[in-house]
């Protein structure tokens, strides 16, 4: 690798990848992976008193940032891009023991990242568990004759987190009628009317909505009416 002057800006020793082939000026051994320009002169890591630091490619940011947190010698690696015409960092040399702390120290922040997540997930868990509940007493309330099962598959399904359905809309957090009846109509077309049929048949959306109207308004009259005689 011809040396290329002032390299990009760094702090600490730098170490290069050769594009080409090279030797070390002191020991005469080669091809050399890695190498250290002084004054211009290129040496081996052995003979520049960097051979028992060991290579961390670039990639995981925390880890390289522990690992020369915890060296006390390091050195950043880096290669020439001929196409970008600049030096392109490719990772760091960092003590052995050092980079073993530093997995340690990453390893018990993923450790409590994990842990974190399960309470999360729990906690998430039980919202939606009293969502989904509230939303189908709601369902009932409005719907008397609606079967309970029915009205629980209806709340779970609107209120899945992430589905982008009625139930996750703000009109479903705040349980107003009309999110709560436009998933029950939703579940009646697809269960209780030739909906589905009609869509696969090749009818277009709205005309197989139109068609299916009368029965889906039936089915809800007849959930509706339910309470009104049970009341009565």
């Amino acid at each position: 690798m011809a040396a290329r002057a002032n390299p990009q800006p760094h702090t600490g020793l730098l170490v290069f990848q050769p594009v080409r082939r090279r030797q070390c000026a002191e020991c005469r051994r080669g091809p050399l992976p890695l190498l250290v320009l002084e004054d211009g002169i290129p040496r081996c890591l052995d003979c520049a008193d960097l051979g028992h630091l060991v290579f961390l490619p670039r990639g995981d940011t925390a880890l390289t940032r522990r690992s020369r947190e915890e060296s006390t010698l390091s050195a950043v690696v880096v290669r020439f891009n001929r196409r970008k015409s600049r030096y392109e960092r490719q990772g760091v040399l960092v003590e052995e023991g050092a980079l073993a702390r530093a997995e340690e120290r990453c390893l018990a922040d993923a450790e409590a990242r994990r842990r974190r997540r399960a309470r999360d997930a729990r906690r998430r868990a039980a919202q939606d568990a009293l969502f989904a509940q509230a939303f189908a007493g709601e369902i009932l309330r409005l719907l008397p004759g609606c079967p309970p099962g029915r009205a629980r598959a209806i709340a779970a399904h609107a209120s899945e987190r992430g589905s982008g359905r009625v139930g996750r809309s703000a009109a479903g957090r705040a349980l107003t009628e009309r999110a709560v009846l436009s998933a029950v109509v939703a579940s009646v077309r697809h269960l209780d009317t030739p909906y589905d049929r009609l869509l696969m048949s090749g009818v277009p959306r709205h005309e197989a909505r139109r068609r299916i109207t009368p029965l889906v308004e039936a089915v809800l009259r007849e959930w509706e009416q339910a309470g009104l005689d049970a009341a009565g």
